[in-house]
């Protein structure tokens, strides 16, 4: 009898113990070992846009950090990033080598709007993740016809619907004039407005303007603004037409609120030379902290970058927000591949991504939550506005959500 009894312990413990092993499996695709988990970028590291290579780089000496700490699960990352030089030819040419050639896990923070949509189908068909770009149109939150591909930073659409929510608190009868960029990153913004505004737009909207990258000024435009009889001035360019833009503004005596794209908030770049005296009083907003900026000084998460900075990438410019933007994003990938354990695969990566909830990487703007579902794939839809008063942003009000009913 005891003998059959112990049998019978014996095979229950066998059943167990296989049920736990089959359970405890680790499950890779493509790109993934017990040691390490490649990953593959693309970066404007030459040509028009290399000003942003030193997002690549950041990212480059994050990971690094990261496998000096023993890595991820003690997987440690293997970083391949390819120089496209903004140009979406050469964008096809780099994915494919990644992909097909260095049999990549994902793909991580790629940067670029048309560079990224030239490979945007490739990536869904492959199956392979397009995950958190360096880009700010809205499209990238797409999760029914595009779900291996999100974007990380808020989407233009959602700045806009932010400015709409500030514009209609602080003046509910405004007379708005839109000044935008005739392009994709203009629409996008348009659209975002429109959002919010709902049914209100055509009474509040008093003028629709668009511009053409090819002008050598917009002057002209401003006039024409001016004389609706405007008191919102919406200016939704880039560096060169934004810094234009609010020059021409003082030279007119004009004093509508003047709200401006985060894609121009570059002191040297936009608001020196429109002459700081002329941008005094321009708003915006954001999400990321200024590592320049003394406020954050005693700021727990900016002592983890500032010490991250000293230790893998000593004398870097700090001012330049592509650090605490590549920062936050590199923590947060960290974060999904923490999330999906053993279990790497591609699409379980994508779940985690699609999974995040009230994730706060060091270098946000505190209250601002990276919030993911299968259903939304905007990472961060929250900023908060700023203001440029003697030569600097400062901060001020309560966290928008960009959610049109919120």
């Amino acid at each position: 009898m005891n003998k059959k009894l112990s049998l019978l312990a014996a095979a229950t413990a066998l059943v167990l113990l296989t049920a736990q092993t089959a359970y405890a499996q680790k499950a890779y695709d493509t790109g993934v070992t017990d040691t390490e988990i490649k990953i593959g970028n693309v970066e404007a590291y030459s040509g028009p846009a290399s000003a942003y290579g030193v997002i690549g780089k950041t990212e480059e000496a994050y990971f690094k950090m990261i496998n000096d700490q023993g890595g991820i699960n003690g997987r440690k990352i293997n970083w391949i990033s390819y120089d496209d030089g903004y140009s979406p030819p050469k964008t096809v040419e780099q994915i494919r080598k990644l992909i097909e050639s260095d049999e990549v896990f994902l793909v991580f923070n790629a940067l670029g709007t048309p560079t990224q949509t030239a490979v945007q189908k490739y990536h869904n068909s492959k199956k392979v993740p397009q995950l958190f770009l360096a880009t700010g149109a809205s499209k990238w939150n797409d999760p029914k016809n595009f779900p291996w591909t999100m974007g990380f930073q808020p989407s233009y659409r959602v700045e806009a619907q932010i400015f709409a929510k500030y514009i209609l608190k602080e003046k509910p009868d405004a007379k708005v004039a839109i000044f935008y960029a005739n392009d994709d990153f203009g629409k996008d913004y348009l659209a975002g407005i429109k959002d919010v505004f709902g049914d209100k737009a055509s009474k509040l909207i008093v003028a629709e303007e668009s511009y053409e990258t090819s002008e050598p000024s917009i002057d002209a435009h401003i006039v024409k603004l001016k004389g609706t009889g405007a008191d919102v001035f919406v200016n939704i360019a880039t560096p060169k037409f934004a810094a234009q833009a609010i020059k021409k503004i003082a030279e007119l005596e004009w004093k509508p609120m003047h709200l401006m794209t985060d894609v121009s908030v570059s002191i040297g770049a936009v608001m020196k030379p429109a002459g700081l005296e002329a941008s005094e009083g321009v708003l915006s907003a954001g999400y990321l902290k200024d590592a320049s900026d003394p406020q954050w000084k005693d700021d727990e998460g900016m002592k983890k970058f500032m010490v991250f900075v000293d230790k893998y990438i000593p004398g870097a410019n700090i001012s330049d927000a592509n650090l605490v933007y590549a920062y936050a994003a590199a923590q947060t990938m960290v974060q999904v591949l923490k999330q999906a354990g053993d279990n790497l695969t591609r699409e379980n990566v994508m779940k985690q991504a699609a999974s995040l909830k009230d994730f706060v990487p060091d270098t946000l703007i505190p209250g601002i939550k990276i919030n993911t579902s299968a259903t939304d794939f905007a990472p961060i839809e929250q900023l908060k506005m700023w203001r440029f008063k003697k030569g600097q942003w400062e901060l001020f009000g309560d966290i928008i959500s960009a959610e049109t009913g919120g």
